[in-house]
This record gives structure tokens, C-alpha cells and sequence, in this order.
């Protein structure tokens, strides 16, 4: 069957292919070029950053993804968070249980769910090339940025700490020796305000400097029925800034930067009863506006982070590169985690729960990098890069339990350490004219451990308890690209990744720390990259195959709201993605992207606790103990497909401007939320679209409207299962009219 359907999609994607470049109607998602082209041009030369250095996409051999320009402006368009993201690259899901400050990445279906502070996550954030490894730190707003990258498979060889399935590389805009800067507001439903703004320009003496800032801000949507926590939830005042400071002299080079965020908000809003027993469809009386919740809600964040880059030429040798970062963040939220306020047996319908549970805490992640590298010059034939890495992170936090009174009646505190060293070396040699092999080497070690104490609700241990775990691994990746002409590359690449041991340390209700041993990931890749029809047409095509073993799972959920480690024998996963860019005629620039990943547990001795209170459809075998089978089942949040599409075309005007329309949109097929396969917990496909229209000034002034999820199609994203058919949808149509002037 898996073979069947990917020659289907290899079938169906070589069609797509071959008729987009015929007919030059294609398009890919990557950057700026396409997005704002001038008329008649080519598609642009797209520059990544995918191997630590500026190369043409076309010659490195790794599957990856660029956003810039006008496409990020649009898909933000409404004061998104980061979670914008999910499914506007092939084979990426984001997703949160947190809404604003947690997000949870997936590539090609590998991630994590576990809603827990401390939990390891196998997707790497570089955010101007610092590794954030905590969640709540990668949630740090995107605004004013050069691009972002998403590097598909291992990156283990140059990249931060772990990275088995793949990084997010996020850049913001540097200072630069000429003058300028924008600004820009926009207004929507909801007063959703979404306004930030840059400048920056030379200071003299080698020195320049940018200052970034960013509001994000939208009242209260969803009306709280209930009399006693009544109040109008998921709005949210979110702000940050970035100051960047940069020297330049013949052979050396810094940059500073500073940045910070304070966020006021509501959590993400849990929907007690939404589902249909027996069904994924809403139950009859669902309003996305409203909800009945009688527990705690509030959300806080305040973070403050600086990185000092450092560049020193060395005649005739290279470059010697260092990064220093630290970052932190604190961040309070309180949540009704049963997601309703009328508690009843058998918990079904909507509002019902079985009993009330409202929880929270204060969460502080601390991380410290530093990161030295040497980059070669091209002696010949070869080029090289080698390094050390050090990473050590300080995680404070605490689990409160609230009565219905809304009193603190349990508070376990937790203080746990991590510390990571990687050695790294990675070359390239030009074997040939045509052919480039490339090679890389990383060892890293691992040790953690966490302290537990407190008074906890009902725990499993007794406080205070302490875990340490230790792991260490050597990884690397091979490759090789062949031109075959100056438009066409092909390229193979062998990664593996790696993911440290892992520590869950909750107690309460009766759960007990569990750990999980390291996990190691096998890839293999081939693509081809080419340019047609004199560079108006531009088409990658990649295929892959991994195999993970001692795959990390986490059992979250259930009876009582748990989250377990457990190590399965392995996962697999194979797929099939591509990227089209065009400018078919003048003045239309087309993208599409498209994935599709097959994923699967293989461990015929592993089981789950299904749902609690026994509300949900279980569709897997059990086993004498009442659990789940999950030999077989597909990963958590990994969906078959993946699609997206953009379309921009623009009217110029003899006086220089231009009136365009641009629209852009997504796909994704359906998911499980758990390990487990219940009828109940299957997103259903997700298929959302926006427009946009605008005027365009030759000064650099525009004026557009918008509309975001312009179908109104609601979806669930996520889900708790808890004690009830508890989950979480996105958001509805917004619209509003957008200003900005570039200078």
C-alpha cells in the first residue's frame, strides 16, 4: 500500500512538473524574488545560509525551503504568532496546546507532543543562528526578518545541539552602511492590530546600527458563558524589540544583539465536549465564539536575550567565527485544563467534564551557547569548516494545582540542568568539474538531571527525587552533487541526527518520572534542483527514506492527565517533496509546494493508555491491561500531505505604481493527536486561503486589505484527553487594511 501510493504521488507530482514547465504556470515557495518580481522577469537566484555559508540553493545538497518578502508580510498579515508557519513548506507542522508561547515543530512527521516544560523537541530553532532549544523559547515573534530557511532532515554535522529532523533558521534584517528603514500598521477584526517597524543606517566609524520593534495585539473573541470566569478570551498584547549593533574593519567584523518581549494574553482555549462520540465532526451546538470555562485563565511572558557575533579574517586561511548568546525567558500561564464547567458521568457533550482541574505555574528557561568556528578559504580543490559547541541551560519552574475556589492546594517545583559539547568538522571536495562531495563529523555529549520537591496532589514519589541521564553520539552526514548542466543539478545525501536522553519529572496524580534513552536517525535523500525556460520556471524534487531508533515517544493524557517516556523499537518514515517557482508571464509570479510523508511506530510490544473515562473510540487492538496497541500507527501530527500554493499578479500604471492581487494557501491532510487511534482524535483535513490587494508606490508606500482563512473553515488542531473529547480549533476569517511606507 505504501508503495502504491508513493508511485501514485511520484506519478502525480512528475505530471504536475512536467506540465507546470510546459505550460510555465509553477511555482515554488521560496522567497522575495517570487513574491515582488519585476515584470518580465526571472524567477530570483534564491541564497541560503543551509551549510553555515551563503550558497545558491541549486548547489546544496539539502532539501530546504526559503520565505521572505512580501510572502511573509502577507501570511502574518493578521498578528499570527509564529505557528503561521505550519504547512507553508513541504513536510512542516506547527502546532500549540499553549497558544502563544509553546509552539511544537514537525518535519517530515517527527516532533514531540509533549505539553511538558522540560521536553526535548528533535526540531531545531536558530533564531540569528543560536540555537533555542527550550519551547518557550522558540516562541520569540518574527518581524522584521531577511528570511526564513527550513532545512528538511538530519543537520546534525553543523547545527546547534540535536538536530535528527530538521532546523527553522530564522534571520532577521542586519545593520547595513546605507540608510533606511519601514513601517507598517495594519487594522482587522477583532482590533487585531499588527504594527512593527525598523530603521537603521551608518553611526560612523565602521560602526551601524538597526532598532527593531513589533506590537501584536487583538481583544478578547471568545465569549466565556459561565457566570463566575466569565471574561472574553484569546486576546492577547504581545511586544518585542531587536536593537543590532555592528563594526566592520578590514579584517574583523561584530555584531550585537539585544532583544526582548513582554506578552499579556489568554491562553489557548480548551473546548470541553466539541466532539461528536463515535465521530472527529463538532458536536451540534459548537460556537467557535463561545465557550464555558470556570477555572483559572491568564498568560504572561517576559524574555530578554543578547548574542555577540564575532568574525576575524585570517589572510590566506579563512574565517574564525564566534557566537555568544544567552537567553531566558519567564513565562506564567494558568489554564482550565478540563475545558468546561458542567461536570457530569459519562463526560459527553459540550461544556461537560467529568470534574474541574485548573493548573499553571512559572516557568524560567535559562540558556547559555558558545559556539567557536573556522571556515576555510578554497585551498584548491577543498574547503572545510570545524568547531566546538557549548550549550548549558538553568530550567526552573512549578506545577500549581487550583480548587474550584480558585486556591492553591498543590505546588511542585522543579530545577533541572542540562549541558551539551559538540566537536564538529565538516569539508567539501570538488572531485571533478561536474561533481562536489561533501563530509561532515559531530560528536556530542550529553548530561541532565533534574530535582524535584514540593507538595504535590496524590504524587507517585516521594519529595524531594531526583533523575540524571548521560548520552553521547558521533553523527555526520555525505553527500554528493553533480552538475549536470548550469541549470540542473542532482544530488544524494546520507544524515543521521541525533536526540539526547530525556527526563519527564511529573508527579502528581499518581504519575512518577520516567526517562528515555538517546535516539538516533538514519536518512537517505536524492533530489534534483534545475532552472527552465531561461530562468522563468525553477523545480526541486526530493524523495527521502529515515529509519529512528529507540524512537522517544511521550504518552500524554488519560486518565489523569499524565505525560510518559517510553523509547519504541523504532519509527520509519519515507516521502516525496517539491518546490515550483515561476514567472509564467509578466507580471505573475506562481508557487506551489507540495509533500507527502509516510510515517510509521514499529514496536509490536508497545502500548497506551487510551482516553480517560472512556469516551473515545479506540480503534487499535488492547491488550489485557485495557491499553493500546500502537505497533503500526502513524506518528502524532504528521500528516500524508502537505500543500501550498501562492499567486500574485500585478496591474503596473504608467506613472511606475502597480495594483496587484495576491493570494496564498494551504493544505494538509489529516492527523492523530495521539499515539493511540481513536475515531474521535483524527483532525480532519485543514484547508485555509487568503487575499490580499494592494497599491504599490514607486516610493515605497502601499495600501492593501486582506482576508485571512477567507473559507471560515473551522478545524480542530489539537486535542486533550484528559477525562472528556476536549480540543482546540483555529482561528475564524479576519480581515482588515494594512499601511506601509518603505524608506
Amino acid at each position: 500500500m505504501f508503495r502504491g501510493r508513493v508511485a501514485g504521488f511520484l506519478g502525480a507530482a512528475s505530471v504536475v512538473a512536467i506540465t507546470a514547465a510546459m505550460s510555465g504556470v509553477a511555482v515554488a515557495e521560496t522567497a522575495e524574488a517570487a513574491a515582488d518580481a519585476a515584470p518580465g522577469s526571472q524567477v530570483g537566484e534564491i541564497i541560503v545560509t543551509a551549510t553555515r555559508r551563503a550558497e545558491r540553493t541549486i548547489d546544496v545538497p539539502v532539501a530546504v525551503t526559503a520565505i521572505s518578502g512580501q510572502k511573509l508580510d502577507v501570511l502574518n498579515s493578521s498578528g499570527l504568532d509564529i505557528r503561521f508557519l505550519s504547512g507553508r513548506t513541504p513536510s512542516l507542522v506547527v502546532e500549540s496546546s499553549f497558544g502563544r508561547t509553546f509552539p511544537r515543530f514537525y518535519i517530515r512527521g517527527l516532533g514531540n507532543t509533549d505539553f511538558d516544560i522540560n521536553s526535548a523537541q528533535p526540531v531545531s530553532v536558530v533564531y540569528d543562528d543560536v540555537a533555542l532549544e527550550n519551547p518557550l523559547l522558540k516562541s520569540y515573534p518574527v518581524f522584521d526578518l531577511a528570511d526564513v530557511e527550513v532545512l528538511r532532515g538530519p543537520q546534525g554535522t553543523l547545527f546547534g545541539r540535536n538536530t535528527p529532523a530538521g532546523v527553522v533558521k530564522i534571520d532577521s534584517a542586519k545593520p547595513s552602511d546605507t540608510y533606511g528603514g519601514y513601517g507598517s500598521i495594519s487594522w482587522g477584526t477583532y482590533n487585531t492590530v499588527n504594527a512593527e517597524g525598523a530603521v537603521g543606517g551608518p553611526l560612523g566609524g565602521g560602526f551601524s546600527a538597526r532598532l527593531s520593534g513589533m506590537l501584536q495585539r487583538r481583544d478578547g473573541w471568545v465569549t466565556n458563558t459561565d457566570p463566575v470566569g466569565k471574561q472574553d478570551l484569546e486576546g492577547y498584547s504581545d511586544a518585542a524589540m531587536r536593537f543590532q549593533l555592528a563594526y566592520k574593519a578590514d579584517d574583523f567584523d561584530a555584531l550585537l544583539n539585544l532583544h526582548g518581549r513582554v506578552l499579556h494574553g489568554t491562553p489557548r482555549v480548551f473546548r470541553a465536549g466539541i466532539f461528536q462520540q463515535g465521530s472527529n465532526k463538532f458536536v451540534p451546538d459548537f460556537d467557535v465564539d463561545k465557550v464555558a470555562l470556570d477555572g483559572r485563565l491568564s498568560q504572561k511572558v517576559k524574555s530578554a536575550g543578547a548574542s555577540l557575533h564575532l568574525n576575524y579574517h585570517l589572510d590566506g586561511l579563512g574565517q574564525l567565527h564566534s557566537i555568544s548568546s544567552y537567553e531566558e525567558t519567564n513565562v506564567t500561564s494558568d489554564g482550565d485544563i478540563d475545558g468546561g464547567d458542567n461536570y457530569v458521568f459519562p463526560p459527553l457533550g459540550l461544556n461537560n467534564a467529568l470534574f474541574p482541574v485548573s493548573t499553571g505555574g512559572t516557568s524560567r528557561p535559562q540558556e547559555y551557547s558558545q559556539e567557536l568556528r573556522f571556515e576555510s578559504e578554497q585551498f584548491g580543490k577543498f574547503r572545510g569548516q570545524a568547531g566546538v559547541y557549548f550549550f548549558y541551560s538553568n530550567l526552573s519552574y512549578n506545577e500549581l494545582d487550583f480548587t474550584t475556589t480558585g486556591a492553591i492546594d498543590g505546588n511542585v517545583r522543579h530545577h533541572d540542568q542540562s549541558r551539551n559539547v559538540g566537536v564538529f568538522a565538516s569539508g567539501e571536495y570538488k572531485a571533478t568539474d561536474a561533481l562536489t562531495v561533501r563530509a561532515g563529523l559531530r560528536y556530542s555529549d550529553d548530561h541532565k538531571k533534574d530535582l524535584i520537591f514540593g507538595d504535590g496532589i496524590l504524587t507517585g514519589v516521594t519529595l524531594p527525587a531526583q533523575n540524571k541521564v548521560n548520552g553521547s553520539n558521533l553523527s555526520g552526514d555525505i553527500s554528493a552533487t553533480y552538475v549536470v548542466n548550469p541549470d540542473m543539478n542532482v544530488y544524494a545525501r546520507i544524515a543521521t541526527g541525533y536526540l539526547g536522553p530525556a527526563i519527564q519529572d511529573r508527579v502528581n496524580f499518581f504519575s512518577v518520572p520516567t526517562t528515555a534513552k538517546q535516539q538516533t536517525t538514519t536518512s537517505g535523500e536524492a533530489g534534483i534542483k534545475t532552472r527552465l525556460f531561461d530562468g522563468r520556471v525553477r523545480f526541486d524534487f526530493d524523495g527521502y527514506y529515515f529509519v529512528t531508533k529507540d524512537m522517544q515517544l511521550t504518552a500524554v493524557g488519560g486518565t489523569f492527565n499524565s505525560a510518559r517516556l517510553l523509547n519504541a523499537d523504532k519509527a520509519i518514515g519515507a516521502g516525496l517533496e517539491m518546490d515550483i517557482e515561476a514567472q509564467p508571464i509578466d507580471n505573475l509570479s506562481l508557487t506551489l509546494g507540495a509533500s507527502y510523508n509516510y510515517t510509521e511506530i514499529k514496536d509490536a510490544n508497545i502500548s497506551i493508555a487510551p482516553c480517560g473515562s472512556g469516551v473515545c473510540t479506540v480503534n487499535d487492538p488492547l491488550n489485557s491491561d485495557g491499553n493500546a496497541l500502537i505497533d503500526g500507527n502513524r506518528l502524532p501530527q504528521a500528516p500524508r500531505y502537505v500543500v501550498n500554493a501562492t499567486a500574485r499578479y500585478a496591474w503596473p500604471l504608467a506613472s511606475g505604481d502597480q495594483i496587484y492581487v495576491y493570494t496564498d494557501w494551504f493544505y494538509r491532510s489529516s492527523i492523530n493527536y495521539f499515539l493511540y487511534d481513536a475515531s474521535e482524535f483524527r483532525g480532519r483535513y485543514e484547508l485555509q486561503g487568503g487575499l490580499r490587494v494592494g497599491y504599490q508606490t514607486q516610493n515605497g508606500l502601499e495600501v492593501a486589505a486582506f482576508v485571512r482563512n477567507i473559507t471560515n473553515q473551522i478545524r480542530s488542531e489539537s486535542a486533550i484527553d484528559f477525562n472528556n473529547l476536549t480540543g482546540m480549533v483555529n482561528d475564524p476569517r479576519t480581515y482588515g487594511v494594512a499601511l506601509k511606507k518603505v524608506f
